[in-house]
């Protein structure tokens, strides 16, 4: 071969090489925000979901509200949420553990943080930080809560836009 046939050959595969690696590195931090939407297209979130606030848990056993601050979830900025959990009498629940966790159901990813209860606030009020969400879309957050030996879920559907 010529000398100038082995280079551009070897300059191709160099590229070659190049570009791959590129995409291997920068694709977790491009794939979700340009791959996605193409790959999961545009999907509503299901018209069936309760989206409202403040409902019993999945057990009833008790009543949970939520309030972020600010008011309505941004994207792409950590914020705050208050929880409420009262019994379903009515009682304000005190001392509660409570776990955070959440993702997009139609994406298949979780939270972009770990947001955790950090402060209980007293009269059944607790502190979560370190809330995100990094891109519009159906959302589900999920609080695990364990008071007085018992245990019980929910998990509260948004959608950002």
């Amino acid at each position: 071969m010529k000398k100038q046939t082995v280079t551009v050959i070897a300059t191709s595969v160099i590229t070659v090489l190049v570009v791959l690696a590129a995409i291997i590195i920068f694709l977790p931090t491009l794939g979700p925000r340009y791959l996605h939407p193409l790959m999961m297209g545009d999907q509503p979130a299901p018209t069936s979901l309760d989206m409202s606030n403040s409902r019993l848990s999945d057990n009833g056993l008790y009543r949970v509200s939520w309030a972020s601050d600010p008011s309505s979830p941004p994207l792409n900025q950590i914020h705050a949420w208050t929880i409420h959990i009262e019994t379903a009498e009515g009682q304000p629940v005190a001392g509660a553990e409570v776990s955070v966790s959440g993702g997009m159901p139609q994406h298949g990813h979780g939270l972009p943080t770990n947001p955790q209860v950090t402060q209980d606030l007293g009269n059944g009020d607790y502190l979560v930080e370190g809330m995100k969400f990094q891109m519009p879309g159906w959302w589900e957050v999920r609080f695990d809560i364990t008071a007085a030996g018992q245990n019980d879920t929910i998990i509260f559907n948004l959608t950002l836009k």
